[in-house]
């Protein structure tokens, strides 16, 4: 469902929204509890995704604004509360200008295209005094929210996110923002005289229990400084490994943006046969006066880390970029990496598809599993979280990559993808790694890479040299 769709949808609902609101009174009274400890009466107050409003209102704010895409909850909100303000704006494009003590995201997350823009977008409204509370469900609710819906319980929704705390966290820090609190509350949402007071006010408090709650919140601050920006801009080289993607090497290049003071953009070619290189070649004569392209021919294959490896050799850029052919994910997010960088959120960016859903046939499910699984062990060996170790798009600086590069004798030449032989270094150098969250899309011309099995067994082998010498060494 796209942005267009997704409005209109709400457009629908918005007549039935507060019939279900009561309809679930009990949910909605937790929730505005929740906000009313965290808010004090008399506070400058913006809701972004207010719906019908209520919840803004029950703040008791001095000033209060409330902003939705959709005009026909602003229409219903103003009308229910003329003593508020209520705006037609996009989180993820929003124009509003002004600061307040208290900004709300009430269940807003699971709808957003882009939520790294959406809080990115935040510094517009916030200062280092300014409090943003984000409120959602607990991912583990999915299963029960779906058989809701198909009863008539629960309002059907659109497309969700369902990112859980930890994420949304490190989305929040990515964009300049500290969590101060994070809290569960709401194990058992109807009301049942007695048993639910007690479940909910006893029950859901308990250690282990209490992560098992309908509601996750976390109040978060904006850092000192988080609005100054970069006082230095860098140069950027993307390298991209590539075998049989003729089809895809336009996109790759007309989709890449201007990433810092200067891009180029590096095309390493594993011996292709469906006229790659020649399709290169002409469009680097095409475009020559808009884009700075280059062509390096790997030689004898020897893998995709081979290949990122020679066309880190090559490239001029401060930052180096990895983007994989394929376009599974999008050029347009490698601006998200960079900045990382500059701002010191990390020093190792790593790209995770397992954040956000996918797109229908995206990942096999076997291979979803299966990096699931590898992110749990690897998390365990490197004792920082990861939550997707095979996703290709990576950023590092180059001075960072010269020093994994230099020890990489410790671990030894072992890895065909590269992703293994650039997080092994980068635990080994001590890096931070962040990750970002991409939407992982499927591809759309020529074959998946990957061999199930046979990587299957060659990743276990990595686990295995990561144990013994992290773990053992």
């Amino acid at each position: 469902m796209d942005k267009t769709e997704r409005i209109q949808y709400f457009n629908n609902i918005a007549p039935e929204r507060d019939k279900w609101k009561k309809k679930n009174w009990y949910y909605y009274a937790e929730l505005e509890k929740i906000i009313k400890f965290i808010i004090p009466p008399n506070k400058e107050v913006l809701e972004i995704g207010c719906g019908t409003g209520d919840l803004l209102a029950q703040t008791q704010p001095c000033k209060g604004v409330g902003i939705d895409f959709s005009e026909g909850m602003i229409k219903i909100a103003s009308k229910k509360y003329p003593n508020l303000s209520f705006k037609i704006e996009d989180a993820e494009n929003l124009k509003l200008n002004e600061k307040f003590n208290y900004v709300i995201m009430s269940d807003l997350v699971g709808h957003l295209s882009d939520v790294w823009q959406a809080f990115r977008n935040l510094r517009k409204v916030t200062r280092y005094q300014t409090r943003v509370v984000v409120t959602y469900y607990n991912c583990l609710w999915e299963p029960l929210f779906s058989l809701g819906e198909r009863l008539g319980f629960k309002m059907r929704q659109d497309y969700q996110n369902w990112l859980d705390l930890d994420s949304i966290e490190n989305l929040l820090n990515l964009n300049g923002y500290e969590v101060i609190k994070k809290e569960y509350r709401f194990l058992f949402p109807k009301y049942i005289p007695l048993i639910s007071i007690f479940l909910n006010k006893y029950v859901a408090r308990l250690p282990l229990i209490r992560k098992l709650c309908l509601i996750e919140y976390l109040v978060a601050r904006q850092k000192e400084g988080a609005d100054s920006g970069s006082e230095k801009e860098f140069s950027s080289s993307v390298i991209v490994p590539c075998r049989n993607e003729a089809g895809n090497i336009e996109g790759v290049i007309t989709r890449t943006p201007q990433i810092g003071k200067h891009t180029e953009i590096i095309f390493v070619d594993g011996c292709s046969t469906d006229g790659t290189t020649e399709k290169i070649e002409e469009l680097i004569s095409k475009y020559k006066d808009q884009k700075d392209i280059k062509l390096i021919h790997q030689g004898n294959p020897k893998g995709k880390g081979d290949a990122v490896r020679k066309g880190f050799v090559e490239a001029k850029g401060d930052i180096l970029l990895i983007l994989d052919a394929d376009l599974t994910v999008p050029p347009e997010d490698l601006p998200k990496f960079y900045l990382a960088l500059i701002e010191r959120k990390g020093e190792f960016i790593n790209g995770s598809r397992l954040v956000y859903p996918m797109e229908k046939d995206a990942m096999r499910f076997l291979n979803k599993l299966g990096n699931m699984a590898f992110s749990l062990i690897f998390s365990w060996l490197f004792e920082q979280r990861i939550t997707d170790t095979l996703c290709g798009t990576k950023a590092i600086f180059r001075k960072d990559y010269l020093a994994i590069a230099k020890g990489r004798s410790y671990f030894g030449n072992f890895d065909p993808f590269g992703d293994f032989d650039l997080l092994f270094g980068a635990v080994k150098a001590n890096l931070k790694i962040i990750e970002i969250p991409i939407r992982y899309k499927q591809r759309v011309y020529g074959n998946i890479k990957i061999e199930r099995f046979k990587h299957g067994w060659l990743l276990l082998k990595m686990c295995w040299i990561a144990f013994r010498k992290l773990k053992l060494g």
